[in-house]
This record gives C-alpha cells, structure tokens and sequence, in this order.
C-alpha cells in the first residue's frame, strides 16, 4: 500500500509526522518532495479549482479510502443496474 507523509530531516535522520502503518523492519523506498512555498500552494489551489489541474499527491483534502472500503464500493457498483462500464465503453467505441 502507498502512503503518503510528511516529516522533518533532523539530525540526520527522516522523523514521521505521523505514524506509520509498517512492519519493524520492512524496507521501504522513499521519494523526497520537498514541501511547496505558499505561492506554490495558491498557485496549485488555483489551477485545481478551475479543474486545469488534479492535486499533487499528498496534497488533496479527500481522504483516500480503505482497501475493505474500496472492495464494499467495487461490489456495490457491480450490481448497479444497468449496462457495466465495460458494456458502454464498447458500445461507445462502435464496432470496428
């Protein structure tokens, strides 16, 4: 699972802001993405609220959800009634 986080490098050493959800010792990979300056926060803000943008990772205010809240979500829309996605997709491709 992915997850996204912020810390502070002191010392050193990379400090969790929040907890982890890790086994002691797992190894991981890590990515630094240095924090935006406030200009670059407006600037972002902007641009996703005239939808030019989608919000950097990290950076939106939706709360992503649980893997056993994903699966009740897959399962409810697999028995929406209707045509499936898969359905109207082709459909909307029209024969070739």
């Amino acid at each position: 699972m992915t997850q996204t986080i912020t810390a502070v490098y002191e010392k050193g050493v990379l400090r969790p802001l929040q907890p982890l959800h890790l086994r002691e010792g797992q190894a991981v990979r890590i990515r630094i993405l240095p924090e935006l300056s406030s200009t670059d926060d407006a600037a972002i803000r902007s641009l996703v609220e005239a939808g030019l943008l989608t919000p950097p990772p990290g950076r939106s205010d939706v709360e992503p959800l649980s893997e056993q809240a994903q699966r009740e979500l897959a399962d409810r829309l697999g028995r929406a009634p209707g045509k499936s996605l898969s359905q109207i997709i082709i459909e909307d491709r029209g024969e070739r």
